[in-house]
C-alpha cells in the first residue's frame, strides 16, 4: 500500500476524535529503555507484597495503545495494575470469585465493542503482541471488582422517587460547553509511532504560548490547518469523544495536551479558550405542578412540613371537594403567566403560598422536564386536570427506571472510586 502524508480538516478531525473513543486496532509495538534494560519478569511494582512485573505493564500497555487509550500508557498501564492488584486482594478478604463462565461473557461484551468476536478480537490483539491471557486477565479483574462492589454497596444505592424527578428536571437545565481548540498533527509511518509520540513531547516541551504552538503547527503539523496555526472553530464539548473531553477539561487556557495517539497519527491539543456555560434551551419544557385551595383556617406552613413532594398533597386532600387540589401538567407555554412566573422560581418538591384576595392556595411544583425536539402530535389536546387516581392522558412517556438505573449507578461508581482511593491510602506499595 502506498504510504502517503495524513491530513485532515475541522471536519475530518472529528471523524478522527470519534475513532478514539471506538475500540480500534493496528499499531505496533510498545518500547522503553527502562524495560529493555531489566528482566522482563523483575518487579516493577510491589503491592502489599503482590508483585507487577515488567511483563505484565509492556503487555498493559500494549493492550492500552490497541485501544488507542490516550494520555501517558506506562503512567496509565501502572495505575491500571495497580487497581487489579488492590481489587483482588478486597475480593480475597470479602471471599468473592468470578466463574470462567462470568469470564468469557465479559470477554464477549467487550469484544462485541468493536463488532468482533472474542477469537477475532484476540486475534487482533495478538497481532499487536498482546497475549490472550493479558485480556483475559483484564476482563476478568474488571467482573471481579464489579462483584466487589456488588457485594460491599449494592444494598446502600436506593434511589428515591424525589432524586428521579430532580433529575428529570435537571433535562430542563442541560448545559452546553464549547472549546476552542487549535490541532497539531504528526502522521506516522509503518511502526514509528514511539518515534513519533517522542517527536510529539519535544514539541509540547518547547511550546510556551498560542504563538508558539501555531508556530510548531505551521512547521510540523500535517493537516490542513497547519497554515492557520492549527487553529479551529468553536467546537461544543458534547461533540468530542469522551477520552478527549477527559483530557481537554483538564487544561488551562493555552496548556497543550499529552499526545494522543491515532490511527496513522500522533495527535497535540492546545485549549485556547472555554465558553461559559450556557443553558442550551429544549425545544420544550413541560411542568408537572400542583394547585391545592386552602380553607381560610389550614396553616401552610403544616401542610408544607407533611408534603416533601406532591404526591404527599393526596392524603391531606381527603375528605375535600375535587376541585381543592388539583394535579395540572402543562407545557411551559400554556402555563398562566403569574403561575409560570412562580414556578421559575422552584424546583420539583418546593412551594409557594399564592394568596388572592381572600383565597389562598398552596403552587408546588411537582416536575420540569426539558424535551429535546418539539413533538407536533403531542401538542394537541394536552389535560390541564387530574386527580388522584386518574392517568394523565397524552402525557409524554418517561422512562423513570432507566433514570434510576443511571443515578443507581451513578452512586455505585463514586462509593467504588472512593473506596479503591481507600484502599490505594492504605497499600504498602514499593517500586524497587
Amino acid at each position: 500500500m502506498t504510504e502517503r502524508p495524513f491530513k485532515t480538516s475541522a471536519g475530518s478531525l472529528r471523524a478522527l476524535l470519534l475513532c478514539l473513543s471506538v475500540s480500534g486496532l493496528g499499531l505496533g509495538a510498545v518500547g522503553g529503555a527502562a524495560l529493555a534494560q531489566e528482566g522482563m519478569f523483575a518487579p516493577r511494582m510491589i503491592i502489599n507484597g503482590q508483585t507487577v512485573t515488567n511483563f505484565e505493564v509492556e503487555q498493559r500497555m500494549l493492550f492500552l495503545r490497541a485501544l488507542r487509550a490516550p494520555g501517558d500508557l506506562e503512567k496509565e498501564a501502572l495505575r491500571a495494575l495497580q487497581r487489579d492488584r488492590l481489587a483482588a486482594q478486597a475480593a480475597e478478604d470479602l471471599k468473592i470469585s468470578v466463574t470462567a463462565e462470568q469470564v468469557k461473557d465479559g470477554m464477549s461484551e467487550f469484544a462485541s465493542r468493536a463488532n468482533l468476536s472474542v477469537e477475532e478480537f484476540t486475534k487482533a490483539l495478538g497481532d499487536e503482541g498482546v497475549a490472550p491471557e493479558t485480556f483475559r486477565d483484564f476482563v476478568a479483574n474488571g467482573v471481579l471488582w464489579r462483584e466487589v462492589v456488588r457485594a460491599k454497596f449494592g444494598q446502600q444505592v436506593k434511589i428515591s422517587e424525589a432524586q428521579v424527578d430532580r433529575a428529570l428536571a435537571e433535562n430542563a437545565k442541560t448545559t452546553q460547553v464549547q472549546v476552542l481548540l487549535s490541532e497539531l498533527i504528526l502522521p506516522v509511518q509503518g511502526d514509528e509511532v514511539g518515534v513519533v509520540v517522542d517527536q510529539a513531547r519535544e514539541i509540547r516541551a518547547g511550546v510556551a504560548s498560542e504563538q508558539g504552538f501555531a508556530a510548531a503547527a505551521r512547521q510540523y503539523s500535517a493537516a490542513p490547518t497547519a497554515d492557520n496555526g492549527g487553529r479551529l472553530d468553536w467546537l461544543p464539548i458534547s461533540n468530542l469523544p469522551p477520552a478527549i473531553v477527559e483530557q481537554v477539561l483538564t487544561l488551562s487556557p493555552g496548556e497543550v495536551s499529552d499526545p494522543i495517539v491515532a490511527p496513522q497519527a500522533v495527535v497535540l491539543f492546545q485549549l485556547n479558550g472555554i465558553s461559559d456555560v450556557e443553558s442550551r434551551m429544549p425545544a420544550r419544557v413541560e411542568v408537572e405542578y400542583a394547585r391545592f385551595a386552602l380553607s381560610a383556617s389550614a396553616d401552610p406552613a403544616a401542610i408544607r412540613a407533611q408534603a416533601d413532594d406532591c404526591g404527599d398533597l393526596y392524603p391531606l386532600a381527603r375528605g375535600l371537594p375535587a376541585e381543592a387540589l388539583q394535579v395540572v401538567t402543562q407545557d411551559m407555554g400554556a402555563v398562566p403567566q403569574d403561575i409560570g412566573l412562580d414556578l421559575a422560581k422552584l424546583d420539583p418538591g418546593e412551594s409557594v403560598l399564592r394568596v388572592n384576595g381572600a383565597a389562598r392556595e398552596l403552587l408546588m411544583l411537582c416536575l420540569r422536564t426539558g424535551i429535546p425536539e418539539a413533538d407536533p402530535a403531542a401538542e394537541t389536546a394536552v389535560p390541564v386536570t387530574t386527580e388522584e387516581g386518574e392517568a394523565a392522558e397524552d402525557k409524554p412517556a418517561v422512562d423513570r427506571e432507566a433514570v434510576r438505573s443511571r443515578l443507581g449507578n451513578q452512586q455505585l461508581n463514586a462509593l467504588a472510586e472512593a473506596f479503591m482511593e481507600e484502599l490505594r491510602s492504605e497499600a504498602i506499595i514499593e517500586e524497587p
